[in-house]
């Protein structure tokens, strides 16, 4: 259950640039491309569900190999 939970939460841009090693502005370019989900918060920031990031990192490993 704890895990479910870790990975619905909501990542910020900077933690998603971290996990691709790129600019938090290329996180917010990809997401206006539609290349990933955002999410806005009331507040008009953008979030993005862990488990979609954590999916593509995954087809990313894939596509390496």
């Amino acid at each position: 259950m704890l895990e479910q939970q870790q990975l619905d939460s909501l990542l910020t841009p900077a933690e998603v640039a971290a996990l691709f090693r790129v600019n938090p502005k290329t996180v917010t370019r990809w997401a206006r491309a539609g290349k990933i989900t955002a999410i806005r918060t009331l507040g008009g920031h953008r979030r993005y569900r862990a488990t979609e990031i954590q999916r593509c990192i995954e087809q990313m490993e894939l596509a390496e190999q």
